[in-house]
């Protein structure tokens, strides 16, 4: 009667949680080192410069020289008033579209700041003109 209380099987009423913390850190190590290689590795390749065609009416140009100047339909606006011109043209013209022309030595950061300032200006989608590759 002893060895058969002795060798009887005991049910186990816990989980061992160990392994199971031991597979979560390993794998919260291994995307830890995965992602910021993903990140980096990726490959981007820039669209080809073909353009679509340009609206026929309702728009107006807003060109940005090498120089920095801003000129929208050839009329040259300084900084300052770019906002208020803006926003007098969407009042003006609730449905206007602007395209934005960019000369190609410009910094990215100033494209990106008069992109900001129209935005500021009551327009919240702008078209980038580019030239086609023809």
């Amino acid at each position: 009667m002893r060895k058969r209380e002795r060798f009887r099987m005991v049910p186990i009423d816990e989980i061992n949680m160990t392994p199971l913390l031991d597979l979560t850190f390993v794998l919260l190590i291994a995307f830890m080192i995965t992602m910021p290689l993903m990140e980096y590795g990726t490959t981007v390749t820039p669209p080809q410069l073909n353009s679509e065609k340009l609206p026929d009416d309702n728009f107006k140009s807003i060109a940005l020289t090498a120089k920095g100047t801003i000129l929208i339909d050839n009329d040259t606006v300084p900084g300052d008033e770019l906002i208020a011109r803006l926003k007098q043209l969407k009042a003006e013209q609730p449905k206007l579209q602007l395209l934005l022309r960019a000369d190609g030595k410009c910094p990215y950061k100033e494209v990106i700041a008069l992109m900001a300032t129209i935005r500021r200006g009551g327009f919240a989608d702008v078209t980038l003109v580019t030239q086609s590759e023809d």
